[in-house]
């Protein structure tokens, strides 16, 4: 749903798969490593479907679409060469800038030849407390990691994925674009995404309630903040999940690319 070819070798851009009507299917990292190779790096979504529904859209092209065999690491420090949408190199290691100044990210794409003789398996209490503080960055900065309950549900609207400059409404057809373009140069989007906290025990797909009235739905949760679509114009509001108290805080700035 992004305009791929506005990428130049070595960077990359947020973008996404969506239903014909313009539900969101799938998020990911599209990279291009040169002119003749393209990286997806799925969040949340399974690889092995999205891959095959990729390849129905293969016809005459010399387009080969494969798992890659790579094992994506991340770690809280700031890269050491890639910056912003710039990714780098080593060899086939390649390296992203996942972070913002205040809270440096680097995620490393490593063949998993070479990646499982020289990482050591981490600790299980070590890597659980490590992927929920990723997490919670990633959903203070307003990037949705969708369980399979919310996939083929939301408008990138409705996910306000604008803000991380993951579709475009200028490119050729794609599925999904229709709806996304109609509802762009119309106006049409009512709702977005609006990042709240207080409900350290919140389950997604949970009912979020204004003065007492459901107005909006959990659509990705962590211990630190929870991501919920509600109204745009919702105003001021006394906000709840079934009885527990919540407050909208505003989401973090500087993960687009």
């Amino acid at each position: 749903m992004n305009d791929v070819s506005a990428l130049a070798d070595g960077q990359w851009q947020w973008s996404g798969w969506l239903t014909p009507k313009g539900r969101l299917v799938a998020l990911f990292a599209l990279l291009r490593r040169d002119a003749q190779t393209l990286d997806v790096v799925l969040h949340d979504a399974d690889p092995a479907t999205f891959a095959d529904a990729l390849k129905r859209f293969v016809f005459r092209s010399k387009v080969a679409i494969a798992m890659a065999g790579t094992a994506a690491t991340g770690r809280f420090a700031a890269p050491s060469a890639a910056r912003g949408a710039q990714a780098a190199f080593d060899g086939q290691t390649a390296e992203l800038d996942l972070g913002v100044p205040s809270q440096p990210r680097t995620l490393r794409l490593q063949p998993i030849e070479s990646d499982t003789a020289t990482t050591p398996e981490p600790d299980a209490a070590f890597q659980s407390e490590a992927d929920a503080r990723w997490r919670a960055i990633d959903l203070a900065h307003g990037l949705p990691r969708l369980a399979a309950s919310e996939f083929d549900r939301w408008t990138p609207q409705q996910l306000s994925l604008d803000r991380l400059q993951a579709y475009s409404v200028k490119k050729g057809c794609y599925p999904g674009q229709e709806i996304v373009a109609r509802t762009h140069f119309l106006g049409q989007s009512k709702r977005g995404l609006v990042a709240l906290q207080g409900a350290d025990a919140a389950q997604t797909g949970q009912d979020v309630a204004a003065d007492g009235a459901p107005v909006g739905r959990l659509v990705a949760v962590s211990t630190q903040v929870q991501l919920a679509v509600l109204p745009l114009d919702l105003g001021p509001a006394s906000l709840a999940l079934d009885t527990h108290p919540v407050t909208a805080v505003p989401l973090c700035e500087g993960l687009a690319r």
